[in-house]
């Protein structure tokens, strides 16, 4: 399934939150949402992601965005999760993974040759009129938060994050200057 583009109306949903509250994305209109997806709750980039749209919590409210977190994890595992790191957003139990397949997330993946069903990281920013505003597929966990707050800001120039990477080709390498002696 692919991902939503920009510009498309983001797939509505309901799904319960780690207090087992029932959420949709209509609930929101506007504002803006950051709906970010993770392949499972406790799990090292997944617990340091969470742990940094948490640090980063207030800026992206002052912003003007809410944010809201999905994996395929129960109730249960969202709700000790989130207290265990001080979560200050919703987790969605998404146990089916009907909105992950909504969003082109769930698929086949392989970890260590082994090949499985899961969760491809990935986040949208959704406007405020309910349209996908902004995709980062397959994210790195690293630095990604401040790139969602410099779309949020204006920060940022309007290169999509979805246009496809030059396969095969490294930028050029800068040697460091030498000083050569000139043959005369």
């Amino acid at each position: 399934m692919a991902l939503p583009p920009t510009d498309s109306p983001a797939p509505d949903f309901r799904l319960q939150d780690q207090h087992g509250h029932d959420v949709t994305l209509a609930q929101f209109r506007g504002r803006h949402v950051v709906l970010y997806f993770y392949p499972k709750d406790n799990t090292p980039g997944c617990t340091q992601e969470a742990c940094d749209f948490r640090d980063e919590h207030s800026a992206l409210q002052a912003a003007g965005a809410v944010v809201l977190g999905v994996s395929p994890d129960d109730l249960k595992s969202h709700q000790k999760f989130a207290t265990k790191f001080s979560l200050p957003f919703s987790l969605l139990a998404d146990p089916a993974h009907a909105v992950c397949e909504a969003y082109g997330v769930w698929g086949e993946k392989s970890l260590y040759g082994r090949t499985f069903l899961g969760v491809t990281r990935a986040t949208f920013l959704i406007g405020p009129k309910g349209e996908v505003v902004r995709v980062w597929p397959k994210v790195k966990v690293a630095g990604h938060v401040g790139e969602i707050l410099q779309v949020l800001r204006g920060e940022e120039a309007e290169a999509p994050a979805t246009k496809p990477k030059a396969v095969g080709k490294s930028p050029p390498r800068k040697s460091p200057a030498r000083k050569t002696p000139s043959r005369n």
